[in-house]
């Protein structure tokens, strides 16, 4: 068993209010829970925080109770965004670390939440680095991966997960952005009408479409390994890259790229009048501008929404698909949930 009898619900009465603010403040309907294809990895010893420091973009050190943040008050994340960058500092997997260990005196117990087509991959990377480290690290087949979408009619669920512990492991805010919902980590089979009352099952390809309407990337189509770029595919936006921790693979050219502070190309949401049909649309299609200038590539999408590479200079003008020669029209936006520009 991967996770000790008695293991509590990863909630707690400080992030409660904010739960009940959000749960409230989502779409129309009732909270949506969307079964994730992905994959989890348990990564568990003396010193898996320190093993993954220098593995991940993010600073993985916030997830060890007891650490800098607990000694100064600030209350420790419960999951953290990160990308594993290759050594030229793109990105070969995106990932979500969820703390299950509770104090300082526990043994660091960390799951990595990874593209299901990448686990085999994830576990060979790791364990290239591992190298005499106190770290033991095993696919999670127990477990299953939900989203959580919330509905301005769904219920106050403050009060369910303390009754559920023997059925939910975490439920935590996506640490990337508040309008991604939440995500949960149940034991398979477990009654998420018990965990989240008055809670649906949605299908997933709603999640996704909802992904691409936010702009949000996530897996290897959406982040062809090798070839994305953390600060293009907006990882500092997504609270994914810490850029004080200290080295870790791939971090040089990031680190060049952020200070330099020009970003000329970033993932955006796009739209297009009618739905393109299945499987289309080529990898990595060419975006065009009226006068027939690259304006970016098409990464991914479902029915009239997707998500595209585009030069930020060519967001604004009309912007076409080049598909087989026929060019298909689209419009590109800029999320509302991006952090605002400084005011000069």
């Amino acid at each position: 068993m991967l996770v000790r009898a008695g293991t509590a619900v990863a909630t707690t009465t400080k992030t409660l209010p904010g739960l009940r603010r959000l749960w409230r403040g989502g779409g129309s309907g009732a909270a949506a829970c969307f079964p994730l294809g992905r994959a989890l990895l348990e990564v568990r010893g003396a010193e898996a925080a320190l093993f993954l420091q220098g593995l991940l973009t993010n600073d993985v050190t916030r997830l060890v109770a007891g650490g800098g943040a607990a000694a100064a008050g600030a209350a420790l994340p419960r999951a953290l965004y990160a990308h594993a960058l290759n050594v030229q500092g793109r990105c070969l997997y995106d990932l979500i670390l969820y703390r299950l260990h509770e104090s300082p005196e526990e043994e660091p117990h960390i799951l990595l939440e990874c593209d299901s087509g990448v686990l085999d991959a994830v576990q060979k990377h790791l364990k290239l680095y591992k190298i005499r480290r106190k770290v033991n690290i095993a696919p999670c087949l127990d477990l299953s991966l939900w989203a959580v979408i919330p509905g301005e009619r769904a219920g106050d669920i403050a009060s369910a997960p303390a009754q559920c512990a023997d059925q939910a492991l975490i439920l935590t805010p996506d640490p990337r952005t508040e309008v991604m919902g939440w995500r949960l980590i149940t034991k398979k089979g477990a009654n998420l009408s018990e965990i989240i009352p008055g809670s649906q099952i949605g299908n997933i390809q709603d999640y996704h479409r909802h992904r691409y309407k936010q702009g949000i990337p996530e897996g290897v189509n959406d982040l062809p390994p090798g070839a994305a770029l953390p600060l293009e595919s907006n990882l500092a936006y997504m609270n994914g890259i810490s850029f004080t921790k200290g080295c870790y693979i791939g971090q040089e050219l990031t680190a060049r790229t952020h200070h330099m502070g020009v970003i000329r190309k970033r993932l955006l949401p796009v739209h297009f009048p009618s739905p393109l049909p299945k499987d289309s649309v080529p990898e990595g299609a060419e975006i065009l501008t009226e006068s027939g200038k690259s304006a970016g590539k098409f990464r991914a999408g479902g029915g009239e929404l997707g998500i595209a590479l585009l030069r930020l200079a060519h967001i604004n003008e009309p912007l076409c698909l080049n598909i087989a020669g026929d060019k298909v029209k689209l419009t590109a936006r800029i999320p509302e949930w991006w952090p605002k520009p400084a005011s000069k």
